[in-house]
């Protein structure tokens, strides 16, 4: 028996022609993805060139780079990707431009897959481990410097379509709000690691209402602002910003794991010559080790592109065997998790006491002072939570006036909110 369809063939024929010549409906009715995001549920992908971006190798190994460094080793949960963090601060960019055009601001579909695609790639220039090692591995080169050199070459490749997203990138397009959406004091960036990192650590001090904050943004004379409902989600916002930062990304044993991956670095370094087989690790760090010169071209950026976390620790795990005391040691401790110890407080740590761990080191190791400076050293960490002399986030009342929330009356936390707050540690071998 044939099988009866509800429809009947002349609606099936009619249908069929409207999806074959028209282009736009069959492209968003073949090329759309679902990934579902532990944190936000259902992200979709709806853009041939957003599409390309991911797709892309330069993209994918955001997928081997860890957001959160370290961190795993304080949070076990913590082991989330730049990839993951992208895809999210790209699902609250499309929740941003949606509640911006409900509210009657004006933004072309061009502008918003392009302000998309910017957001997408605002971490590309990561290198591994992130902000740990990014002065060691390339000293004097800041991520977001790299970001932009890595989309350039992406231009290239997808033949101009990242022109506008590289303008909104770099705050030279007209409509200054987009800018301020991607990197900004209130940026869906930061709304995004926030929450995520929140989550995956079980750190419930970050919580933020991201949702709420983005249905209160607005954007006046062309820059973005909160109306003035906003105002106490934008204090709690700030106020978990400076916890999760001592209490997860400035956390003292993270602290410490991150400056033993530095001090490897220093002392791969100190002792690397072109002959030492024995520090060749077969990957793009034995460029950058060896051959790179400080110039970041075409060729070194591709380099660059090979790096990611991986590396780092098939590294760390052929250092681990090495004959040079220093590097064995530390790198061997790092991967067993047995640190350095490690103490904070308010006030810079006496000389005397340097001297004194300095000394034990010395001993414990049988190692050179010069050589006891790699497990025995001083610094500060710095938590501010909001800097008035950067981007700032301005609130809109109704009668028009606009403020900047550190100038708010009676604001929760008005008199502290752009003080800094220092504290000192020292790390030293026991």
């Amino acid at each position: 028996m044939a099988q009866i369809y509800p429809f009947s063939n002349a609606y099936c024929r009619f249908a069929a022609s409207k999806i074959l010549f028209n282009k736009n409906f069959f492209m968003s009715a073949t090329r759309q993805k679902i990934i579902n995001d532990p944190v936000y549920g259902f992200i979709t992908i709806n853009h041939p060139l957003i599409f390309s971006i991911i797709a892309h190798p330069y993209y994918q190994r955001l997928r081997r780079i860890q957001q959160m460094a370290m961190a795993h080793l304080v949070y076990p949960g913590a082991v989330h990707t730049r990839l993951h963090h992208s895809l999210g601060a790209y699902h609250l960019m499309g929740n941003a431009i949606r509640e911006l055009c409900n509210k009657g601001i004006e933004i072309t579909t061009e502008e918003e897959t392009a302000v998309k695609a910017a957001i997408l790639l605002h971490d590309i220039g990561h290198g591994p481990f992130s902000h740990a090692l990014e002065d060691s591995l390339l000293p004097g080169i800041h991520h977001e410097t790299l970001s932009l050199q890595i989309m350039h070459l992406l231009n290239k490749d997808l033949d101009g379509k990242l022109h506008m997203a590289i303008n909104i990138f770099t705050n030279n397009y007209e409509k200054k709000f987009l800018y301020q959406l991607v990197s900004g004091q209130l940026d869906v960036d930061r709304m995004d690691y926030l929450t995520r990192d929140s989550f995956f650590t079980g750190v419930s001090e970050g919580v933020i209402g991201y949702d709420r904050i983005l249905k209160m943004l607005a954007v006046q004379n062309g820059e973005l602002m909160v109306e003035e409902k906003g105002i106490y989600s934008i204090e709690k916002f700030l106020i978990a910003r400076r916890q999760m930062y001592w209490q997860v990304y400035l956390h003292k044993t993270v602290l410490v794991a991150e400056k033993m991956m530095v001090k490897i670095i220093e002392r791969v370094r100190k002792i690397y010559t072109s002959s030492h087989s024995s520090l060749i690790t077969g990957t793009a760090i034995d460029y950058f080790l060896g051959e790179y010169n400080g110039v970041m071209n075409e060729k070194t950026l591709h380099q660059f592109c090979q790096l990611d976390d991986y590396d780092f620790i098939h590294a760390i795990k052929i250092w681990s065997k090495h004959s040079d005391t220093i590097l064995r040691t530390l790198s061997a401790n790092l991967l067993d998790r047995r640190l350095l110890k490690i103490k904070l407080q308010a006030e810079p740590f006496k000389e005397e006491l340097m001297q004194q761990k300095l000394n034990e080191a010395c001993l414990k190791l049988n190692i050179s002072k010069d050589e006891a400076g790699y497990f025995v050293f001083t610094g500060e960490a710095v938590n501010t939570m909001y800097k008035t002399n950067d981007e700032h986030i301005n609130i809109l009342f109704k009668d028009g006036v606009v403020k900047d929330i550190s100038q708010v009356d009676n604001a929760l936390i008005h008199k502290t909110l752009s003080s800094a707050i220092k504290k000192f540690y020292i790390c030293f071998y026991q």
